[in-house]
């Protein structure tokens, strides 16, 4: 297929899009794909990753066991934590990060909803953002969507979480007051609101991370639309 044909309005903007930003495609194989079918391909491909993401962080040790989004103590005290632990305070310490990573894990399955709607309203300009956007561009689309009302219904269910734990109403004063020193950000002076930001995070990455999955296997995904769209692109 020479240039002229390529760049023929029979070609849909989301597959010059696609062209453009990974350059290893064929024009021969975006262009048996219509517009319809890319945005079909795209979304079932982020679906399946969101609803993946959700089902490996949604579980005992989704969060503990996962070196790439367990949540530890902010700032300085998690350095202070290695010194209670010296002084034998150590099983308090890790009673409060399970507890950290044990509530994100119970809040974590309220998000699946929220996610596969956000990707179901997709529109051309987000799957423009995400298709040129990088490697954090699937990250960044799920936080501009859904990271502020997920915060609201996460919240709640951290909160009687960490409460279970005595040290949390104690983590909070002292966190407080490192806060006043510029030792812990103050966004994470609260434990319920820094662990509700801490699981939206590891939720978002994982969503990524599940997304790079798909790309480089599509055909494993055992979805048509997924592997002819991806599978252009390899």
């Amino acid at each position: 297929m020479d240039r002229r044909q390529f760049n023929s309005t029979s070609v849909s903007a989301l597959g010059i899009l696609l062209w453009a930003t990974y350059q290893q495609a064929y024009a021969l194989s975006l262009a048996d794909i219509s517009n319809a079918q890319a945005s079909q391909g795209l979304k079932a491909a982020l679906e399946k990753g969101a609803q993946s993401a959700v089902s490996l962080l949604g579980r005992p040790d989704g969060f503990l066991g996962n070196a790439k989004v367990r949540i530890p103590l902010p700032g300085y005290l998690e350095n202070a934590s290695q010194l209670l632990k010296t002084l034998g305070q150590g099983q308090r310490v890790q009673e409060l990060v399970t507890a950290m990573n044990r509530a994100a894990e119970a809040a974590v399955p309220m998000a699946k909803d929220m996610l596969v709607g956000a990707v179901r309203a997709m529109n051309v300009s987000d799957a423009k953002k995400i298709l040129s956007g990088g490697d954090n561009s699937v990250t960044s689309f799920f936080a501009e969507k859904t990271r502020a009302p997920l915060s609201v219904k996460f919240l709640p269910v951290v909160t009687k979480a960490t409460e279970k734990v005595g040290l949390a109403a104690k983590y909070n004063a002292v966190a407080g007051k490192a806060a006043g020193f510029g030792l812990v950000k103050k966004e994470d002076a609260n434990i319920q609101q820094y662990v509700t930001g801490k699981a939206l995070d590891g939720l978002y990455l994982m969503i990524g991370e599940e997304e790079k999955k798909i790309r480089q296997d599509p055909v494993g995904t055992g979805s048509a639309v997924i592997a002819k769209v991806f599978g252009a692109l390899k």
